[in-house]
């Protein structure tokens, strides 16, 4: 059982740093290749979107592939998970947030550390990551085992596109995003905000898909 908790961890860990690296490696990458915000909006999607089936089909099996502290704490609510566990779940996907956007500014030979100064304050923003997070929770709570790993992306890739915020919709990606000043960054003094936004997000979440089961 240790070993298994030790393994679901490292995946975890490293699930969110690979993915991150895909969201911050990606946005830099864009930049030097278009001025056109809109082309580099979509290659940052694909990128995540792509990214994100692979590591979830990877790791599925060994960690139930959350990469997200509010699928960690939703599972915890509905006690799918063990505190202990969930709480060391969270530590290692900020860790490993973290990790994959200094190994992105490593790559592209920038500084490891940037401060983002854009404006992400604004309550129709708060709003799109409350929506974004909603889905995403309760595509995880909803769809089949089988699925899942298409499911997810699909709907990552769409809120990219029509929700206000570009779906954040994770705290540990938005901790990491604040590391960065390309273009998937965000600045600390909105970071609290996006992450009550997620939260609140998942709470609906949860009570949407507990009504949606009952009825069906």
């Amino acid at each position: 059982m240790l070993l298994n908790s030790r393994r679901a961890v490292l995946a975890e860990f490293l699930g969110t740093a690979i993915l991150i690296m895909a969201v911050v490696g990606s946005g830099i990458a864009a930049q030097g290749l278009t001025d056109d915000i809109g082309l580099q909006l979509l290659i940052n999607a694909i990128a995540t979107v792509l990214a994100l089936g692979v590591l979830i089909t990877l790791f599925l099996p060994i960690s139930g592939a959350h990469f997200n502290p509010v699928v960690t704490a939703v599972m915890l609510v509905r006690r799918d998970l063990p505190a202990g566990p969930a709480v060391a779940y969270v530590v290692a996907q900020i860790a490993g947030g973290a990790l994959g956007t200094l190994l992105s500014h490593a790559m592209y030979d920038r500084a490891l550390v940037s401060t983002f100064d854009g404006d992400r304050s604004e309550p129709g923003l708060w709003l799109g990551e409350v929506i974004a997070t909603a889905g995403l929770v309760l595509v995880v709570l909803l769809a089949s085992r089988e699925v899942v790993a298409l499911a997810v992306p699909a709907w990552i890739g769409t809120a990219y596109f029509f929700t206000s915020s570009t779906s954040f919709a994770n705290p540990a990606v938005t901790i990491a995003r604040a590391l960065t000043d390309s273009f998937s960054g965000i600045r600390w003094s909105d970071v609290p905000w996006f992450v009550l936004a997620q939260l609140l997000g998942g709470a609906i979440a949860i009570v949407l898909a507990r009504s949606l089961k009952e009825t069906t």
